[in-house]
């Protein structure tokens, strides 16, 4: 099995309680959002296991759900920020060779096009910009064609062509609290 292909893979993080009555918002990471309601017990990284019973309806981007076993929003809260998972034989294998699964990114080693490394990936992010692969020393690359032509998953491996500069963090903190002189 090629890399990182035996993982979960996340469908849905818990966003937060929506109201009083334990209902929760929930982003979904399918390509049809409430697709992640068809796929039965989803799995924390804990080992809880969530049943999504019922979508109620959308909330700032999210699906408003009801959870089996959630009934107040002090219950609704503790889940916020938690992962969901699905085990993979659950889900259609990926045929068109452009798409992936965020989750097999996860570990693999970011090379320019020379092969000289720029670390490893430990995160995939999305703020509502497009998504961003986060390096493990913090820095961000946009995940689109141009900047990552290749994807090596049997290798662990992806090939990039940042762009200048890469997003780093730390610099635009460090930008951004020094002052301007008149």
């Amino acid at each position: 099995m090629a890399f990182g292909l035996d993982r979960p893979v996340i469908v849905a993080r818990f966003a937060g309680a929506h109201g009083v009555r334990g209902l929760v918002r929930l982003r979904s990471f399918t390509a049809e959002p409430a697709a992640v309601l068809d796929y039965g017990p989803l799995s924390a990284a804990d080992g809880r296991r969530f049943t999504l019973n019922r979508l109620i309806g959308e909330s700032r981007g999210a699906l408003i759900v009801a959870v089996a076993g959630i009934a107040d929003r002090d219950a609704a809260e503790r889940l916020t920020g938690l992962d969901l998972a699905i085990d993979r034989a659950a889900l259609p294998a990926v045929e068109d060779e452009d798409e992936v699964y965020h989750t097999d990114l996860i570990g693999l080693v970011a090379e320019r096009l020379d092969g000289a490394p720029l670390g490893r990936v430990v995160a995939v992010q999305d703020f509502g910009g497009g998504t961003l692969l986060e390096l493990e020393d913090g820095s961000l690359l946009p995940f689109t064609r141009q900047v990552v032509p290749t994807i090596d998953l049997a290798g662990g491996r992806l090939v990039v062509e940042p762009p200048q500069p890469i997003i780093d963090p730390d610099a635009t903190e460090q930008s951004q609290s020094q002052e301007v002189s008149p």
